[in-house]
């Protein structure tokens, strides 16, 4: 109903630039943390430890300087957004969301401590992640299992596998069904 309301040029133009730009934010992630893989594997500083006596200010938290830092935020929210529209998406918690003028107080009280879960984990992520070298004004850096390799190779392994498959399933997926509707076969 809301598809069939907006106007030409939402249709036209502002679906299929969002669609670019989830893809975009989505990639990006994906390079970067294949980029902090190969890392990880050549050198141990790549280890999502936390930074000794680094000033804010003085210590620059990303190669390109202030458009990385920038991209760094971008990316953060992005993997707040997506974190937080997945875990309503997935089955086990799509009676959690909040219906208008008909939620009752457990189901408040289950979404605040969802989000608060949610958000406490995305320093954690996105440090492991390598997306990150930031503290976030916490210690973070100094959980035990953020030292062991497997645990922070094998995370960063199944993030970047399994966003990589779920990228091309969606994009595979909506291509395939274009073909299949421009040539007729869907009747």
């Amino acid at each position: 109903e809301l598809r069939h309301r907006a106007s030409p040029w939402q249709r036209n133009l502002g679906y299929p630039l969002a669609m670019l730009g989830l893809l975009a934010l989505t990639g990006i992630s994906v390079l970067i943390v294949c980029f902090h893989v190969l890392e990880l594997l050549l050198d141990d500083a790549a280890m999502p430890r936390g930074i000794q006596d680094a000033s804010l200010g003085q210590v620059s938290f990303s190669i390109f300087g202030s458009f990385g830092a920038a991209l760094q935020v971008v990316l953060i929210f992005y993997l707040m957004v997506s974190s937080v529209v997945g875990f309503y998406s997935s089955p086990l918690f799509t009676r959690l969301l909040p219906e208008r003028q008909d939620t009752p107080l457990t189901k408040i009280i289950g979404n605040c401590v969802s989000l608060l879960v949610l958000s406490s984990a995305l320093p954690v992520f996105s440090r492991t992640l390598g997306i990150t070298r930031f503290d976030l004004l916490g210690d973070f850096g100094r959980f035990n299992w953020l030292g062991n390799f497997y645990i922070v190779f094998l995370y960063n392994m199944g993030f970047a596998g399994l966003t990589t498959l779920c990228l091309v399933k969606r994009v595979s997926w909506a291509v395939q069904a274009e073909l299949i509707r421009a040539f007729g076969e869907d009747k």
